[in-house]
């Protein structure tokens, strides 16, 4: 790519930058789940303010668009009904709910924003002014919805799990690198520690010259803070109220404990890397003064 050696950009969400420099953007995933359940919804975004989260995200899906109906009448039981189409759009906020999810965000606070997965879901969010967009990994190809939702004019953070270099440097050519965010992912859920590959954090940052950040979905910690110390610039996380909850994606979610280790942890990682200038600091002078012989030749 021509991009290599370039600068890192910078990307403004809101009134927070998220770049080099910049403290790293924490988003709390609460995606579907809620589980259809508005009261849940109000419990999860909780939960991401007392942890201090930056942001919490959704996810918007335009049922009869995503999937085929096919897929729909598939046999699947669920507190919704017994085929997969019952479970979909049980799952599925539509305006009243979110308008619902707005003004508790704006009661506490809290930033959001969603994952649209088709072009009317986009439009749908955009009555909300969300401060930017999420495409998910499983998006990446899709260059209709890359371009319609770049159309309004809104950052863009974008998972590159289960694709391959090819197929990034194809969506960002769509997408074009202003006001790109990249995460690393891998998209099994939940992801083994082997499948992580967090070195590929550099590798995309050499590459794009955009800020990197990283999702995960392992069930565990060290790996999102190594991320941090790798050079990751925002970090998303699923959380939950109980990760043994009916759902598919609790499992490889945080609860509440978890997403505000992490982002304690973050923090701590943040201060702890410095600029990286080797210095004596003050606090060592005297143990200096008590522990190096008088005298001792170098």
């Amino acid at each position: 790519m021509a991009y290599q050696g370039e600068p890192i950009r910078e990307v403004r969400i809101g009134d927070r930058l998220v770049g080099d420099g910049h403290p790293c953007y924490v988003i709390a995933e609460i995606g579907i789940n809620h589980n259809g359940d508005i009261d849940l919804a109000r419990r999860l975004i909780s939960v991401a303010v007392a942890a201090g989260c930056d942001a919490v995200k959704f996810q918007k899906r335009t049922v009869d668009v995503v999937y085929t109906a096919d897929e729909l009448s598939r046999p699947r039981e669920s507190p919704f009904g017994s085929t997969n189409g019952d479970l979909k759009r049980g799952l599925e906020f539509g305006s009243d709910e979110y308008q619902l999810v707005a003004r508790y965000c704006r009661e506490v606070k809290m930033p959001w924003f969603a994952s649209c997965w088709d072009e009317d879901s986009v439009n749908f969010m955009e009555k909300f002014n969300p401060p930017c967009y999420k495409i998910a990994s499983a998006s990446l190809t899709d260059d209709n919805l890359l371009r319609h939702t770049r159309a309004t004019g809104k950052p863009v953070i974008l998972s590159t799990g289960m694709s391959t270099v090819e197929e990034i440097d194809h969506a960002v050519d769509v997408l074009g690198r202003d006001d790109l965010i990249l995460l690393h992912a891998c998209s099994a859920y939940p992801a083994y520690y082997p499948e992580l590959n967090l070195r590929t954090i550099a590798t995309l940052r050499e590459r794009y010259a955009v800020p990197i950040g990283y999702s995960g979905h392992e069930t565990g910690l060290p790996s999102t803070i190594a991320a941090v110390a790798l050079g990751a610039c925002c970090v998303e996380r699923h959380v939950t109220l109980d990760r043994a909850m009916w759902g598919s994606d609790h499992a490889a979610s945080l609860e509440p404990n978890g997403i505000t280790r992490i982002v304690s942890y973050i923090r701590l990682v943040e201060q702890s890397l410095g600029d990286g200038v080797k210095r004596v600091y003050e606090r060592e002078q005297p143990v200096i003064q008590k522990l190096r012989r008088v005298g001792a030749k170098r």
